[in-house]
């Protein structure tokens, strides 16, 4: 046979891959923060907040007078004109030190609860963690102090430490914690069991690197959720105990104290007491849909 009648197999034509859709995986923060521009809830009260804590940090720089500056007659000039929310009974601009209070209710508010968060979550951890009669006694304990009403607990306490946003703080935080405890507890009992945790165990890592390094970062999108939530509390309650006196001082003027100082001219000078108490109303009403908002955005349930 020669060479000629030899045919070489024609090449057949390359089979091209089908067209592969290659779909990115996102990350959890991309994924949150994806959810949370599309919560408008959630966003309002990013705003409110923001706008509160601008008003706390730039205060002074912000107000059109002096906060503690008296003119007596000036004394309850109706809102408007000079004054846009009016002045009070010393003749000081309502909007004045209701931007000035912006700052030290801000303060009350985040410094409780970061107090509150860092005792409740050593607290459940440990009681959590080890279960038996360490849990058995801590939560007794925790048991006790959710019992008894916070709000008289704080009230008794700044009845024997005295006025000052200080020991308002400290009235508050200690009355508050056991509520952080309690979640951080729950928390941990479902997390222990996982299988991260077990091989954590297996290696023969240190319970304190367990409980802070494997079980802890899974409880901070209910910790962040619950705190953010909770920063409302403790405004509130430094408003209603300066309202009755228990509270700050005449050079802490916080939206309690201001309205606490206008009560018994409420008939007459209505605005002395209303609009301090709308800035706490407005202020809490953001914390609160901003913690509704992170809660939808951090619950892993609501990823689709």
């Amino acid at each position: 046979m020669s060479s000629s009648n030899l045919q070489s197999p024609i090449p057949e034509p390359p089979v091209m891959p089908a067209e592969v859709t290659i779909q990115r995986s996102t990350s959890f923060r991309d994924d949150a923060l994806r959810r949370f521009k599309k919560n408008p809830t959630a966003i309002f009260g990013l705003v409110i907040v923001i706008l509160f804590l601008l008003l706390a940090i730039f205060g002074r720089q912000l107000t059109p007078f002096d906060p503690f500056a008296q003119n007596i007659r000036n004394a309850h000039q109706a809102p408007g004109g000079e004054h846009l929310l009016g002045t009070d009974f010393f003749g000081r601009d309502v909007l004045s030190r209701i931007i000035y209070g912006a700052r030290i209710s801000l303060f009350v508010g985040v410094s409780v609860v970061t107090i509150q968060a860092a005792i409740g979550v050593v607290v459940g951890l440990v009681a959590g963690y080890y279960g038996g009669k360490i849990e058995a006694v801590m939560m007794r304990l925790v048991d006790a102090f959710i019992a008894f009403p916070g709000i008289i607990l704080a009230m008794a306490i700044m009845a024997v430490r005295g006025q000052g946003i200080e020991n308002v703080i400290f009235a508050l935080s200690f009355a508050g914690w056991p509520t952080f405890a309690r979640l951080v507890r729950s928390e941990v009992i479902s997390l222990k069991e996982r299988e991260y945790v077990q091989a954590a165990r297996g290696l023969g890592f240190h319970d304190a690197k367990i409980m802070f390094k494997h079980i802890l970062p899974n409880c901070l999108a209910t910790i962040i959720v619950y705190a953010t939530m909770g920063i409302a509390n403790p405004i509130i309650a430094e408003a209603g105990l300066s309202f009755l006196g228990l509270g700050a001082t005449s050079e802490q003027a916080t939206w309690g104290f201001q309205m606490s100082l206008e009560r018994q001219y409420m008939r007459t000078a209505w605005w002395g007491v209303t609009f301090p108490g709308l800035a706490v109303m407005i202020v809490v009403l953001g914390f609160n849909l901003l913690g509704d908002g992170l809660r939808d955005v951090l619950d892993p349930r609501m990823k689709e």
